[in-house]
C-alpha cells in the first residue's frame, strides 16, 4: 500500500510539475520500485504455504521467484547505499571542494542503477542452477530452502566461496551506507551548533528541507541495517541446520520483508509531493464548494 502510494507520488512529479523534479527522486523511485517487485515474491511462497497449497511452484517458477526476490533485495541494500551517498555529497556542497563533485553526481545516478542490476543478476544467476522444486514439505538438508524450493547437493567449498561473494559485496554497501551517515550527522550536528549562535529562534525552529531529508535518510539506513543485521544472522543460521525449522523460516521471511514495508512510510512522512497533492486537492474541494454555494 505504501510502496503503491509513493509510486504514484513519483509518477506524479515526474508526469505532471516539472519545479518538483529533484535528482534524488530517481533514487527513491527506483528504491520504490525494488520493494514493490521484492515484497510480493518474498512473502508469496510462505503465505501459499501457510494456506497448505502444495506443490505451488514448479522448477522453472521456484528459480525465477527466488532469482528475482534475491536480485530485488540486493538492489534495495545498493540503492539504499547510493541515497545516503548522493544526499552527503548534496548537504556538503556549500564547501568550495563538493561544488563539481555535486554537479556530477546526478549524472550518475543512471549509470548505478544499471551497473547495480548488473552486478546483482551476475552474483545471483546460481540460483538458476542450484534450486530445483521440492514435492512436499519436508525441508531436510544444509543450504537453501523454503515450502516449494531448496538448492541440490552443494560441495561446502562451493557454498563458502559464493558466501564470501556476497558478504563482500554487503560489506562494501553497508560500509559505505554508515560511513556516509556518519558524515551527515557530523554535518547536522555542526549545523545545530552553528544555529544556536544565532539570535532569531524562528530561524533554528524551522528545519532547512536538506536537513529533513537527511534525517529521513538516516532514518533508512538506521532501519535498513537493523532488518539487515537481523536476517543475516538468521539466515545464516537457517541455511547451515539440517533440520529446517518452518517457524524460524518465517520469521527469516518477516525480517526480509521488515525494510520493503516501512520504507515507503518513512519516506511518505517528509515528502514534499505529498503535502502539495494534499494541498491541491483541499483547495479543489473549496472551489467546488464555493461554486456550488454561488451558484
Amino acid at each position: 500500500m505504501g510502496n503503491s502510494l509513493l509510486s504514484l507520488l513519483y509518477f506524479y512529479t515526474f508526469l505532471v510539475p516539472p519545479h518538483l523534479k529533484k535528482p534524488i527522486d530517481a533514487i527513491f523511485m527506483h528504491l520504490t520500485l525494488v520493494n514493490i517487485l521484492n515484497l510480493p515474491l518474498t512473502l508469496l511462497p510462505n503465505i501459499m504455504a501457510s494456506f497448505g497449497v502444495q506443490c505451488f511452484l514448479d522448477d522453472v517458477c521456484c528459480k525465477a521467484i527466488v532469482f528475482l526476490s534475491r536480485v530485488t533485495r540486493g538492489l534495495s541494500i545498493c540503492t539504499t547505499s547510493l541515497l545516503s551517498v548522493f544526499q552527503a555529497i548534496t548537504i556538503s556542497s556549500v564547501q568550495a571542494q563538493c561544488v563539481w563533485l555535486k554537479s556530477k553526481s546526478s549524472l550518475w545516478i543512471f549509470p548505478s542503477f544499471f551497473f547495480f542490476w548488473v552486478i546483482n543478476m551476475a552474483i545471483y544467476v546460481r540460483v538458476i542452477t542450484d534450486l530445483k522444486a521440492t514435492s512436499n514439505f519436508t525441508l531436510v538438508g544444509s543450504g537453501f530452502s523454503n515450502a516449494y524450493c531448496q538448492t541440490q547437493h552443494i560441495e561446502a567449498s562451493t557454498s563458502w566461496h559464493y558466501i564470501c561473494v556476497l558478504l563482500a559485496r554487503d560489506l562494501v554497501f553497508v560500509i559505505l551506507m554508515i560511513s556516509t551517515s556518519l558524515h551527515m550527522v557530523k554535518l547536522l550536528y555542526q549545523h545545530h551548533q552553528r544555529t544556536q549562535h544565532l539570535h532569531s529562534p524562528s530561524l533554528t525552529s524551522q528545519p532547512a528541507p536538506e536537513n529533513k531529508a537527511t534525517h529521513t535518510i538516516l532514518l533508512l539506513v538506521s532501519c535498513f541495517v537493523f532488518f539487515y543485521c537481523s536476517n543475516n544472522i538468521l539466515n545464516f543460521y537457517y541455511f547451515y541446520t539440517a533440520v529446517k525449522i518452518q517457524t524460524l523460516e518465517v520469521i527469516v521471511c518477516i525480517l526480509s520483508a521488515g525494510y520493503p514495508t516501512v520504507c515507503p512510510f518513512l519516506l511518505l512522512k517528509n515528502n514534499k509531493i505529498l503535502s502539495k497533492c494534499t494541498f491541491s486537492l483541499s483547495l479543489m474541494r473549496i472551489t467546488s464548494c464555493q461554486k456550488a454555494f454561488n451558484g
